[in-house]
């Protein structure tokens, strides 16, 4: 089995649920002949470098899978068919892109998770910076 790496760009007018069922579409494509999904990322809307179909902007997502040749065709075959889809590129990770891509998937889990621990500090720090700065108004508030 070979590891892959396909980024599609779906059409701006999709409401989010359209979108997410059209990547649901061909995540299933990739298990049902074959592969599994290592990894899925949903990058959003974004602005594409020049127009296609005179749309100026796309929703992008990233899938890295593992499988055989034959399923590539199987998905590219099904991206050709459906109309949402702008763009798509698909390409065998060598061990190095594959190592790479390891890499970053533990860096952006990384940064993720201290995102979502920063929230917590702050909530236990601002009362003890509020009741700091209390005592001293009130303070001011005697002179």
């Amino acid at each position: 089995m070979n590891h892959y790496e396909t980024v599609f760009i779906l059409t701006p007018v999709l409401s989010d649920a359209q979108m997410k069922e059209a990547v649901e579409k061909f995540k299933t494509v990739l298990t049902d002949n074959g592969g599994s999904i290592v990894n899925e990322e949903n990058w959003g809307l974004r602005k594409l470098a020049y127009n296609i179909q005179k749309k100026s902007t796309g929703f992008y997502t990233l899938i890295e899978f593992d499988g055989e040749p034959t399923l590539v065709d199987k998905l590219e075959i099904a991206f050709r068919r459906d109309e949402k889809v702008l763009r798509f590129l698909t390409f065998r990770l060598d061990k190095f892109a594959a190592e790479y891509a390891i890499k970053r998937r533990n860096k952006r889990a990384q940064a993720a998770a201290e995102a979502a621990a920063a929230p917590a500090v702050e909530e236990v720090a601002a009362p003890a910076i509020e009741e700091a700065a209390a005592p001293a108004t009130q303070e001011e508030n005697k002179e």
